[in-house]
């Protein structure tokens, strides 16, 4: 592990294991590379390199006030790239990481990048707008940040334990110990930065990033994701990059890769081999 600083003083925290072909995880809102655990161990298991940062504000990396949006959070990914001098690199990302995974290749193009892969992702655009009209309502984003300003540490209680996971399902048996390790993750970040970040997720429109993408692209959604909801996500987004593939997943929560890690760790290391 280590930290790079970035050109706006930003200091990033990362994780480094293993040799061999690399494969980059970003995170999801609010959480931290750690939400990548299972995920890691595997592929390193397998022989991979694998890489894993803190978004700015989130878990070890800077509790910085400004720069959350999608072209830092993609600079930043640029700038650990460029660092660990990364060729033929695999980038996967979950949820808000789907959306910096896609903003980052194109934005600094495909150069380092051999494939990406997106789960659960937020692409091409959550908010409903006249030209997005299956989005969420804007009020919906504006209740998540008035729940995160009242009290975050609730809040960060009562997601993981309903719909993040589908803990909220009938049948479903919650674990104590997910949704304590969700709630750790997100209390180490910083409030701005998570606040600000719920705008980043929701409001960016990433359809002509999307277009742009020529590298082979793993759409991966469950069709239970209430976070994300299908429908107006992943179909879209393996449609709109050049090479795209879907794989949908009937019943499957929004925090799939930690539910049903046998399940997804399986199908990336068959894209990944492919």
């Amino acid at each position: 592990m280590g930290t790079i600083t970035t050109t706006d003083g930003t200091e990033i925290f990362y994780k480094d294991w293993g040799s061999g072909e690399a494969i980059v995880f970003s995170h999801g809102w609010p959480l931290s590379a750690d939400d990548w655990d299972t995920q890691m161990l595997f592929f390193l298991h397998h022989g991979y390199r694998v890489i894993a940062a803190d978004r700015r504000g989130h878990g070890r990396s800077s509790q910085t006030d400004g720069g959350h949006d999608m072209d830092h959070y993609a600079d930043d990914l640029a700038a650990l790239t460029a660092h660990l001098d990364l060729h033929d690199a695999v980038h996967v990302g979950h949820s808000t990481g789907g959306g910096e995974v896609v903003r980052y290749v194109a934005r600094h193009g495909e150069s380092r990048v051999a494939k990406a892969v997106l789960i659960s992702s937020v692409p091409p655009l959550m908010v409903q707008t006249e030209a997005n009209p299956g989005g969420l309502p804007k009020s919906a984003f504006d209740d998540l940040q008035a729940q995160l300003a009242a009290n975050r540490s609730v809040f960060y209680r009562a997601l993981p334990s309903g719909p993040f996971y589908g803990f909220n399902r009938p049948g479903v048996e919650p674990s104590e110990a997910i949704i304590e390790n969700w709630w750790r993750q997100g209390m180490m970040g910083g409030a701005k930065a998570h606040y600000d970040g719920i705008v980043a997720f929701s409001q960016t429109d990433f359809t002509e990033d999307l277009k742009k993408i020529k590298v082979p692209v793993l759409v991966m959604h469950g069709e239970d994701d209430q976070i994300v909801p299908y429908a107006d996500s992943g179909p879209l987004s393996a449609q709109l990059v050049q090479n795209g593939t879907l794989k949908s997943y009937p019943g499957f929560p929004h925090g799939m890769p930690t539910t049903q890690a046998e399940t997804i760790n399986a199908d990336l290391l068959a894209f990944i081999q492919s």
